[in-house]
């Protein structure tokens, strides 16, 4: 069978077309472009054999000068799309896929790849990338505590004074929230604030500026985190059997969207393996019972700091963490569950929102704590169901933002865009 993907360049917005599902959020136009439409020549592919086999043409009309910036920055993103379809009809086999040749010539050029032979997926993939844009290159400040006259012009000033370049500041004040017996509202304002800032030019020491960051934090009454952004951050993927938010972790970190280092991913059950392996990261398998769950979880945080893990990425990994695992990484575990919480608790939680007749579904990613699925909420998404989805379109619907609200989160705390301020967590635009 044959997959053909049609891509017209415009200069128009680029418009979906929701027949093709697994493909239609590809809709990033750059200077000139923009991928027009999608279609299937036939049912579609049963396996990864087949895929290698698929012929992929692409026609290209108009705009010839930018063919090559689209060849560049979307083939990619399509390849990706198709093997995740293929990969959800054969999980545990997808070893081989596609590739195509480069693309040139006139704007009316028809080019055609087809490989019959086996390709390893990581060959389609874009190289890893070593940053993900401003947020990865800059320096961070991070400021929280009491709202003051002058705190933002003086930290500000502090950086400009010892040769650092403001690229962006954000701050955030909000009234405080009421204290715990809801009775007084506690008094003065919270206050936030992030500073993206160069350092190329820094006329003295690191540690001579975080020491005037301290002293001025002592001033003001608040609390900060400087992070210089030379050292990508390590982390670790816990996961059990569903794959779709591992792929798309994964992925995402090959295209570079993800400043940091994936160095393990941990598992209570072999399935996953090929997929860590496709992408070259280690596997280490911990099977848990009733009996060994602790003595596993000691293994997991020694694995863990042998790597010098920062950040652990719960990608729908069903066992509960314990106290000393979340004290640990306190702030540095992020965990993601669909939105029906608490109202269908347990067990087929989709197959319960069915029953109910729920007419929107959603999905939070948030830093896990000991009060299950009760932790700081990091991101949230939403999308609008109706009594014509079936429970398999409810469960789609939902792993699709449950492993986009999933990155975004992981996005937000390698970005150094997330304050946690007690229960809540202040997250910062990108």
């Amino acid at each position: 069978m044959n997959l053909r993907i049609e891509a017209a360049i415009s200069s128009k917005n680029f418009k979906p077309e929701p027949s093709f599902e697994y493909v239609k959020n590809i809709s990033t136009p750059i200077t000139g472009i923009s991928i027009f439409n999608f279609s299937k020549a036939a049912a579609g592919v049963q396996d990864a054999a087949q895929m290698s086999k698929v012929v992929f043409p692409i026609f290209l009309r108009g705009h010839p000068q930018a063919i090559s910036q689209f060849h560049e920055r979307n083939i990619n993103n399509i390849k990706s799309a198709i093997l995740t379809k293929a990969h959800r009809q054969s999980s545990n086999r997808i070893r081989r896929a596609f590739g195509t040749s480069p693309i040139a010539g006139s704007s009316n050029d028809v080019i055609t790849g087809s490989l019959s032979g086996a390709k390893d997926l990581t060959s389609l993939l874009p190289p890893a990338s070593s940053g993900a844009g401003r947020n990865a290159r800059g320096a961070k400040l991070l400021v929280s505590g009491p709202d003051a006259a002058g705190i933002v012009a003086s930290f500000s000033q502090l950086l400009y004074r010892h040769g650092c370049g403001i690229v962006d500041c954000a701050s955030e004040s909000s009234q405080r929230d009421d204290d715990d017996k809801g009775v007084t509202p506690s008094s003065g304002r919270k206050f936030f604030q992030r500073i993206l800032f160069d350092h190329g030019g820094l006329s003295a020491e690191r540690k001579v500026v975080e020491r005037e960051v301290d002293a001025l934090c002592a001033t003001f009454g608040v609390k900060s985190k400087v992070c210089w952004g030379d050292r990508r951050r390590k982390v670790a993927i816990f996961v059990s059997k569903y794959d779709h938010c591992l792929w798309e972790l994964l992925l995402r970190h090959r295209a570079g969207e993800l400043h940091c280092d994936i160095v393990a991913v941990v598992s209570n059950h072999e399935d996953l393996r090929p997929v860590a392996e496709t992408f070259d990261v280690p596997y280490h398998v911990y099977p848990i019972t009733r009996e060994t769950k602790s003595g596993q979880e000691v293994s997991q945080l020694d694995l863990l700091r042998s790597h010098g893990v920062d950040l652990v990425v719960l990608a729908r990994y069903m066992q509960i963490l314990s106290a000393a695992f979340c004290a640990e990484y306190r702030n540095r575990i992020i965990n993601i569950h669909h939105s029906f919480l608490p109202a269908f608790v347990g067990s087929r939680p989709y197959h319960q929102a069915h029953e109910r007749g729920v007419k929107l579904i959603g999905a939070t990613a948030h830093y896990a704590t000991l009060d299950l699925d009760q932790g700081p909420i990091i991101e949230q998404d939403i999308t609008r169901v109706g009594h014509r989805d079936d429970v398999s379109d409810l469960i789609r619907k939902g792993r699709t933002l449950e492993k986009n609200v999933l990155v975004s989160a992981v996005r937000a705390h390698l970005d150094e865009r997330v304050i946690v301020d007690e229960h809540k967590c202040i997250v910062f635009s990108e």
